[in-house]
């Protein structure tokens, strides 16, 4: 059974109410296609080697036309997610792609999981893109988070107080 492709764009999306500003570190790489999202930006190469996970890469029996202002995006399933470490991942589909879907399944577990026909392994989910105008500038303003990455916004300390799972029978988030 053939999955029609999908027709409907959503309303249009407003303009940029002011250009947004970003200080370039790095020289552009080559131009993307002119459907590519926006919001999908190019990284410079870093010299990393991962350990390889299982991967596994699931061609579907459908297609999709992402909206002219949008575009699709496979997502993991939470459940996979939760109770089995299946992820999902580089899940674009850019308004112009026309090819089959394909999802990028990663197992993080430590035990092998079985694919079978008819398995629910992602979902799509439809996106509008926002595309502000871009100013390239020498200097960003200051603000008081600064270049801090990861964990910097801090909050996340005191949210789950630490418990030691053998002591009451459950794990240390809910006790169970």
């Amino acid at each position: 059974m053939e999955t029609p492709a999908i027709e409907h764009d959503p309303p249009s999306v407003p303009a940029s109410p002011s250009p947004k500003r970003f200080k370039s570190v790095v020289a552009s790489p080559a131009p993307a296609p002119e459907a590519m999202s926006t919001a999908a930006t190019h990284l410079p190469p870093m010299n990393l080697e991962p350990p390889p996970p299982a991967l596994q890469i699931k061609l579907l029996s459908a297609t999709a036309r992402a909206p002219t202002r949008g575009n699709g995006r496979v997502a993991p399933r939470s459940g996979l997610a939760a109770k089995h470490s299946i992820d999902v991942g580089a899940g674009v589909i850019d308004a112009d792609y026309r090819g089959p879907l394909k999802v990028l399944l990663f197992n993080l577990g430590e035990t092998d999981f079985a694919i079978n026909e008819g398995d629910r392994i992602a979902q799509l989910i439809i996106e509008r893109i926002y595309t502000p105008e871009v100013v390239v500038v020498e200097q960003l303003p200051e603000s008081v988070r600064g270049a801090g990455g990861f964990g910097s916004t801090g909050g996340f300390a005191n949210m789950i107080p630490p418990v030691n799972p053998s002591a009451n029978g459950g794990s240390p988030i809910n006790g169970h």
